[in-house]
């Protein structure tokens, strides 16, 4: 089925899912080969599925992708929803079974990188790489980013009182950096409305310090050389505290990169994904 929030930008064709809920349904989007390995990708906050749509092409060549609208973003609706944002790793399981699959390599940006790693945590063996862009460690000692964060959410939600409109312009003008792009995560912000910050409260049972974590995974960590200078620092900083895991930085790009410059991004990531297959 084709709906209007399916994105047409994509040449590949692009089937549209409902997962049914209890209040609420939650959609996904499949494409590429049932035969290939499956790669999840997980959006933004105020985003939708459409922030990877010029990862979809290149990725469907060689694997089965899926995109989801996550909770309050996207047609994903909170409605009379009772569960919150970390709900979305049972909505990824219940994907993987859906699709007939046991594992996947999970592509995450910004709070996509916070429900991967939250997933990660309890189905460990259901992960066979992890790319994350513009995130942290949701399992250390995280207070200067709680500060900050604490900081931008008054901001944002004082803009959101008074004009949606408002919110949605100033999130995509500090998401991606070229002006192109600012309008498609506009477009995609459009779709997320008051009530959604309702779901968004799920994220405080994702980020709490954990001590003695190990991954079994292969982790590359990524990050716009345009993002803020804290985002910047603790990346590199996940980075250092991890030595078997991957870090670059793509050049000319902000905290949505794959937006902002998607060949280097695509190429980047499909050459970690390759390796560990």
């Amino acid at each position: 089925m084709k709906d209007y929030n399916v994105s047409n930008e994509t040449e590949s064709v692009i089937e549209q899912k409902e997962l049914k809920q209890n209040g609420y349904s939650i959609f996904y989007y499949t494409t590429g080969d049932k035969e290939k390995d499956l790669v999840i990708f997980l959006h933004p906050a105020f985003a939708d599925h459409r922030c990877f749509d010029k990862q979809i092409d290149y990725f469907a060549k060689d694997f089965r992708i899926v995109t989801i609208d996550m909770l309050g973003h996207g047609l994903s609706k909170v409605e009379k929803a009772r569960d919150k944002i970390d709900h979305t790793i049972h909505h990824i399981n219940s994907i993987l079974k859906n699709e007939g699959y046991s594992k996947a390599h999970f592509v995450g940006v910004s709070m996509g990188t916070l429900i991967a790693q939250y997933y990660s945590l309890h189905n460990p063996d259901k992960v066979q790489s992890m790319t994350i862009l513009g995130g942290y460690d949701i399992n250390a000692n995280n207070k200067e980013i709680s500060k900050a964060q604490r900081s931008e959410n008054i901001k944002w939600i004082f803009k959101a009182l008074f004009s949606m409109d408002s919110f949605r312009r100033y999130v995509s003008s500090v998401s991606v950096s070229n002006p192109v792009e600012q309008a498609r995560f506009y477009e995609m912000a459009s779709l997320f409305t008051r009530k959604s910050f309702i779901g968004m409260s799920g994220l405080g049972n994702i980020l709490k310090q954990r001590d003695n974590i190990t991954r079994n995974y292969p982790l590359l960590i990524l990050s716009g050389d345009k993002d803020i200078e804290l985002a910047k620092r603790m990346s590199k900083s996940w980075h250092d505290s991890e030595p078997t895991s991957k870090f670059q930085m793509i050049e000319d790009a902000g905290h949505c990169a794959n937006m902002d410059d998607p060949d280097n991004f695509n190429r980047i990531v499909m050459s970690f994904i390759k390796q560990n297959q």
